[in-house]
């Protein structure tokens, strides 16, 4: 199938691993012109090395910024132009103590989770409209609806990713341009498995066994049976993306494995 994504150029935050990565991947499989973000120039590197060796003739660029620097967004958002996908990607997060979290860590929370999104739509929409055409693409989670007690601050700035992308999906009306949300639900991404593969080898318990048992405690009545790929939220981001989805617009698209009762 033929996604329409040949020669767009496409900006995804956070993205050197995980679910941006592997949606810069996709994206540059389809022919589009990828510009990839992080904040740690070495991971860029390494993210730029292994994307050139699987697509050697690919267009591929990279902006190293961190969102929570306010100089590194100004700077990221002047070099940022004729962009026609943008995947608001960048998110923290954490297990965390309702009672025991400060304003600052929520502030973080909100300039990383939520005010990225927000920046780089007021920066990029406008030229979208104007041209007719563009995509803009929000990965949530379904900790933004079912809001866990141990995560409220993520979850509270999931549930705002929502919000926006609703409201600007109205800006446009009558256009080419769409902006959707994907729901996630637990993924096997590279901060989830940084916390539990070390968990498994200090326990000395096999890292696939130690990924069933959370699965089973935390979600048991996911569809899949095991955690969510990268991949499998990507291919849905990717579609989103292309020149086929238009009529999707202003959208919550779930790919939860039935992790969500609603």
């Amino acid at each position: 199938m033929d996604l329409q994504l040949q020669g767009k150029k496409a900006f995804i935050s956070g993205s050197t691993q995980g679910i941006g990565f592997s949606i810069a991947r996709q994206l540059l499989q389809e022919g589009a012109a990828v510009t990839i973000n992080g904040r740690n120039p070495e991971k860029i590197d390494q993210a730029i090395e292994r994307l050139k060796k699987e697509y050697p003739g690919a267009v591929l660029s990279a902006i190293t910024a961190d969102f929570f620097n306010k100089e590194d967004v100004n700077r990221l958002l002047a070099e940022l132009t004729d962009v026609d996908i943008l995947i608001n990607n960048v998110g923290v997060f954490g297990l965390d103590n309702f009672y025991e979290t400060e304003d600052a860590d929520w502030y973080r929370y909100f300039e990383i989770n939520v005010m990225s999104g927000m920046r780089l739509c007021r920066k990029l929409l406008p030229a979208m409209i104007d041209k007719n055409w563009g995509r803009v693409v929000f990965i949530s989670s379904e900790s933004g609806i079912n809001v866990p007690g141990n995560m409220i601050n993520y979850g509270v700035t999931k549930a705002a990713m929502i919000a926006m992308s609703n409201g600007l999906s109205k800006l446009t009306r009558g256009t080419n341009v769409t902006v959707n949300t994907i729901i996630g639900g637990p993924t096997y991404s590279d901060g989830v498995a940084g916390a539990v593969e070390p968990i498994a080898q200090a326990q000395g318990i096999d890292v696939e066994h130690m990924k069933q048992a959370i699965i089973q405690q935390t979600n048991p009545h996911i569809l899949l049976q095991r955690f969510i790929d990268p991949e499998e939220i990507a291919s849905l981001a990717v579609y989103l993306a292309g020149g086929l989805s238009t009529a999707t617009n202003g959208s919550m698209l779930r790919a939860d494995s039935g992790v969500l009762r609603v």
